[in-house]
């Protein structure tokens, strides 16, 4: 009989002078998510993350909207990373790379992750309008930016083609979450994938 490997779950509560940001995230899930940003383009995004990584999430922030967006969104992506990080542990057994197209009508995007414990995003989107919703486009590539590095991951996120920047952004969060679902996922082995014998 072999023996059961403990759950998967990473709890982060991020508190700064701009934003009070908790989150509860587990791997092995069923997509399952509570999302309350206060920006709700932003909470489409990580639903439809959480929906298609398999992932239950929940994550709240309470931020300085009357500034402006950013602040929220970097500090979601941070928080979320860290608690990917905190999950995935000595990151023993996952399959480490994912990779995947996601379509979104008109729209497609690659999205391209190393769990290799090396912060190192490669975002290019080309998004044309300033926001979407309440959020500012700029602060959509940040948010990669940002859950890359507190994940401690490579993420090269690319879109290949597409019109309406909505259906870009969301081609992009769903290849991410398909990625992510392959790179956390178990091979059956106890071991770190890497020959160093650590990430």
């Amino acid at each position: 009989m072999q023996p059961t490997r403990e759950a998967r779950i990473g709890r982060v509560e991020r508190r700064t002078g701009e934003t009070a940001v908790t989150v509860r995230l587990v791997l092995d899930g069923s997509g399952r998510s509570e999302i309350a940003t206060g920006l709700g383009f932003l909470d489409h995004m990580l639903t439809a993350l959480a929906r298609h990584a398999r992932f239950d999430l929940e994550l709240a922030c309470e931020g300085d909207l009357d500034v402006d967006d950013h602040h929220t969104v970097e500090d979601c992506a941070l928080a979320l990373g860290s608690a990917l990080d905190a999950a995935l542990g000595e990151r023993r057994g996952i399959r480490r790379f994912g990779f995947a197209f996601a379509p979104l009508d008109e729209a497609l995007a690659r999205v391209v992750v190393d769990l290799s414990g090396r912060p190192a995003p490669r975002v290019a989107l080309g998004l044309r309008r300033e926001r979407i919703g309440e959020v500012a486009c700029e602060n959509v590539a940040h948010f990669f930016h940002s859950f890359a590095v507190a994940g401690r991951m490579a993420l090269h996120v690319d879109l290949e083609r597409g019109e309406n920047d909505h259906h870009r952004v969301e081609a992009a969060f769903k290849a991410l979450a398909l990625a992510l679902r392959t790179a956390v996922s178990l091979d059956g082995s106890d071991d770190v994938p890497s020959t160093k014998g650590v990430l």
